[in-house]
């Protein structure tokens, strides 16, 4: 199953530049696996310590946030899109 996946610029430097991945996973944990295979390095940006996606990363698939869904075990199909972006905070 493919998924494709978008990477915001800042994790980037784990992906060879590589700005579109195509991986694979039921669900979004599995798909975490499956970056973080790929890509050494990137596994610290993408999860905390307890192995859950980090808290200043957005995470949307086909363009709907996981946090209203079913999280990390949100499940994924062929074809669909996750978009990974990073959270912006100011003041």
């Amino acid at each position: 199953m493919a998924v494709k996946v978008l990477i915001p610029t800042v994790l980037q430097k784990y992906t060879d530049n590589q700005s579109v991945l195509e991986s694979s996973g039921s669900n979004i944990n599995e798909l975490l696996d499956s970056i973080e295979k790929s890509c050494p390095g990137v596994k610290g940006r993408l999860r905390d310590e307890e192995g859950k996606p980090r808290r200043f990363l957005n995470l949307y698939v086909n363009n709907e946030d996981i946090r209203f869904l079913e999280g990390a075990q949100t499940s994924l199909q062929d074809g669909d899109e996750v978009s990974i972006v990073p959270a912006v905070a100011g003041g």
